[in-house]
């Protein structure tokens, strides 16, 4: 008689990282943390030094290399187009190299250019490492029990992240259906408008039938709610916290170290 066992389902569970373990509202915290001061500052050393800490983190976060850079696409792609804008019509300062008008590229358009690029970068890369396996219902559970948010407001913050993961699927079909009728191989600035009017539709459609059946069901109404798994803090978060503040520390002061720190508008 042939026995046969069940499958191993702990074998399918994603590895749990190192950052997996750390509550989301630390995560929030983390990241206004690495913000906030880059967002008063402005110089390429402090952008510099925080970019390469944080990417120091990538081994932490459980994603491989690949899966990171696809995320990283739009902070990639919207980043040298801030420099550029920058770089053209910033206030001008030191030897003027061209002039069109308005135009005016000097060095201290460079330096600024240069400055706002490796900052989007910075201020990017630790949402995407931070948030990119967080579990919306874990999020959920952290904003109303640690950070005390109206649960109103935490349950649609969490029917719009589960929403998120259908736009992708939507985007797929859409590129597979144009395809089907021999849409998909020209013009790709058109066939991207397009799809994304298309998806747009689908979004305001799907939002309001979801928030119908949400308020049909009492999501909406002002009572007191329970939550059925707990949200708690531990040893790792207030790690996470202080690393946190170590790069910034550490980014800041070696900016002061080299003499390029700088206030924005100075």
């Amino acid at each position: 008689m042939t026995r046969v066992t069940a499958p191993d389902r702990r074998a399918k569970l994603p590895r749990q990282a190192p950052l997996d373990r750390v509550n989301p509202v630390t995560k929030v915290l983390a990241v206004l943390i690495l913000s906030v001061p880059l967002l008063l500052t402005i110089d390429w050393v402090s952008a510099t030094a925080a970019v390469l800490l944080e990417m120091a983190l990538l081994p932490l976060s459980g994603l491989r290399l690949s899966p990171f850079l696809k995320r990283s696409i739009p902070v990639l792609v919207f980043a040298p187009i801030g420099g550029i804008s920058m770089l053209l019509y910033a206030k001008p300062g030191g030897t003027e190299y061209l002039s069109l008008g308005f135009v005016r590229v000097t060095d201290n358009s460079i330096e600024l250019a240069v400055a706002v690029t490796i900052r989007v970068l910075a201020l990017g890369l630790p949402t995407i490492l931070l948030f990119a396996r967080v579990d919306p219902t874990d999020l959920g559970d952290g904003l109303s029990q640690i950070a005390k948010l109206p649960s109103r407001f935490v349950l649609g913050i969490l029917a719009g992240a589960r929403m998120l993961g259908l736009f992708i699927d939507d985007w797929r079909s859409l590129a597979l259906a144009r395809r089907a009728r021999g849409l998909g191989d020209r013009g790709a600035v058109r066939r991207f408008a397009s799809m994304a009017f298309v998806l747009l539709v689908f979004a305001i459609r799907r939002g309001s039938k979801l928030a119908t059946a949400m308020e049909a069901r009492g999501f909406g109404a002002p009572v007191e709610r329970t939550w059925a798994r707990p949200s708690r803090l531990g040893v790792i978060d207030f790690v996470a916290v202080l690393v946190a503040v170590a790069i910034m520390a550490v980014a800041l002061s070696t900016a002061v170290l080299a003499g390029t720190f700088r206030f924005v508008g100075q």
